[in-house]
């Protein structure tokens, strides 16, 4: 059986708190939900691609990486999710994930410079969630 609390599109999209730490690793760097279910589901070995608009991929993120997007103001990320599903998050929950994909990503100087941009961010759950991540980098702890 399932448990749906362990689920990387629970943690991502619906949690409305701190990602519990042991999970954080597992998440890799999918920073909104994920699609591992559908593509193990059996019925969509019978799916076929459609042409209609609102379920092509949108290309406006596409080539951006996680410091970058790590980065947004609230208001970049605003103008660029309208009529996103990615609002569902919404903008304090979109850092918390973009921090947990960055504390698994390669250790780079880009990923370490946009993580200390954010140490004083506001938001606790924002700051915890990069403290984690500096962590993991092998930076030490304020």
């Amino acid at each position: 059986m399932l448990d749906a609390r362990r689920c990387i599109s629970y943690l991502t999209i619906e949690l409305k708190t701190a990602i519990p730490e042991e999970l954080r690793p597992l998440i890799g760097n999918r920073v909104f939900g994920c699609d591992d279910c559908q593509i193990a589901c059996p019925w969509n070995r019978f799916a076929r691609p459609t042409d209609q608009s609102d379920f092509q991929p949108r290309h406006n993120l596409d080539n951006a990486g996680l410091a970058e997007l790590f980065l947004w103001d609230e208001e970049k990320f605003l103008g660029s999710t309208e009529g996103s599903p990615l609002r569902r998050a919404g903008y304090e929950r979109w850092l918390r994930n973009l921090a947990v994909g960055l504390g698994n990503a390669p250790s780079t100087i880009p990923v370490i410079e946009a993580l200390q941009a954010r140490r004083d961010y506001p938001s606790e759950l924002v700051r915890e969630h990069v403290e984690w991540a500096l962590q993991r980098h092998g930076v030490a702890p304020l």
